[in-house]
């Protein structure tokens, strides 16, 4: 099936190399198009748990540099893309790491998390007009292979991705990866995963709606199909609405769901709905969510660990801040307002805080209907200008409160966030 989809795609290039200007015809060399740049990155994030669960909390700075080459010039351009990572550990020993959500340093044997992490990563890649063939160590953004960059470093995979944008508006990938390096550890392929089939586009049919459809494969795991459309109705010039669907069609091996995933059943339905009103400085979200089946939304852990093995950001609904919202029967609203400081002043401050309940929750221990509700709030200040300009600080915090009758699907608390990001062109 994957050689057919290969296939099929190479010959929609092949059909369509003329159809906008040639990006390989317009290469500048290797060199010429290199960019080195280094994010500095200083992360802690903090969980006061309900129920008489031990709070958990990490800290530690990390270094994450990447280095993009131009490619060669001549009908195949060559490339290379490369990253390192470097992080140590601030806090989080004493019992406080290990919590799978945080997940800055993997524990060992004894229970003990690491006091860094250095690890790097390496692809070749291949271009002619405007089709890149990439072979390697990735950070695939893909709805159906989404790696997480939301906690201290970014975990990555190891395979390979065709990506073509040979029509205007449209961008075809196609690709195998057979190993995830996850984010707190060092090891190649330390999330265990075997492999992962992913193929779909995504195109822009007007300025104002654009709409993507892929799918991925995980031999005697599971299938995933992923729908999304984004509609945006300009209003006047201070005002827009814009609606945002997406959804995941999932089926799981019967095996892999018993003795990996430990549930009962095989399918799940799970999608949402978001209008967005902005007018000027204000943002109001209004979403709903709904997940239907045998069992919740599974996506993201490691392979190894009872997870999937597809990323930590592939679920790319409206409902998902501390909770995701995701269990089975899931169905969830949500209330948000955004504020850009800058209308009065302060340009770089933004503010968001959002409400989401979620009802009719079965955890699976019969006692009946579950909810949860989640209080989310942020503020970020970006440095506009001076010796640190696009320096960021992210100040976050959740609350959560999940009914008794819903403890086995998640658990409540207080968390907070504090992420000073620190981006650095070095060329």
């Amino acid at each position: 099936m994957l050689k057919t989809r290969i296939g099929l795609l190479a010959l929609g290039v092949l059909s369509a190399t003329q159809a906008m200007a040639n990006d390989q015809a317009e290469a500048q060399g290797f060199v010429e198009d290199s960019h080195l740049n280094v994010l500095a990155r200083n992360a802690y994030i903090s969980r006061d748990y309900k129920h008489h669960i031990q709070d958990k909390a990490e800290w530690g700075q990390g270094f994450l540099g990447t280095f993009t080459s131009g490619f060669t010039q001549g009908t195949v351009g060559v490339g290379v893309d490369a990253f390192g990572i470097y992080a140590v550990r601030l806090d989080g020993g004493r019992g406080k790491s290990g919590a799978g959500g945080i997940d800055f340093f993997k524990q060992d044997h004894n229970g003990k998390a690491a006091h860094d992490i250095a690890k790097a990563g390496a692809a070749v890649k291949f271009r002619i007009s405007n089709t890149v063939l990439k072979y390697g160590d990735q950070m695939p953004a893909l709805p159906v292979l989404m790696y997480d960059n939301s906690r201290l470093m970014p975990e990555s995979f190891t395979g390979t991705l065709l990506t073509s944008k040979e029509i205007d508006g449209l961008e075809l990938n196609v690709g195998r990866f057979t190993e995830e390096s996850r984010k707190s550890a060092e090891a190649r392929n330390s999330g265990g995963l075997k492999s992962i089939n992913v193929f779909g586009g995504s195109y822009k049919f007007t300025e104002n709606f654009s709409a993507s459809l892929y799918g991925s494969e995980m031999k005697d795991e599971l299938r995933k199909q992923y729908l999304g459309m984004t509609y945006a109705l300009p209003l006047d010039d201070k005002q827009s609405l814009t609606f945002d669907f997406n959804g995941y069609r999932t089926h799981v091996d019967s095996g892999y769901a018993r003795d990996v995933l430990n549930v009962d059943g095989t399918d799940n339905k799970i999608w949402s709905l978001a209008s967005t009103y902005a007018y000027g400085a204000h943002s109001v979200i209004l979403a709903y969510q709904r997940s239907t089946g045998e069992i919740g939304y599974p996506y993201g852990g490691y392979r190894n660990a009872g997870g999937v093995g597809d990323g930590g950001n592939t679920i790319l609904l409206a409902n998902s801040y501390w909770s995701d919202f995701n269990a089975k029967d899931e169905r969830s609203w949500q209330l948000g307002y955004g504020f850009d400081f800058g209308a009065v002043g302060i340009p770089g401050l933004t503010y968001n805080i959002a409400y989401v309940r979620g009802t009719n929750i079965d955890d699976g221990s019969g006692r009946g209907r579950g909810t949860e509700r989640e209080i989310y709030n942020q503020a970020k200040y970006v440095v506009q200008s001076g010796p640190v300009k696009d320096l960021s600080v992210r100040l976050r915090g959740s609350w959560l409160r999940v009914s008794n009758n819903a403890s086995d699907y998640n658990v409540g608390g207080n968390e907070v966030r504090v992420f000073v990001d620190y981006p650095i062109s070095i060329f």
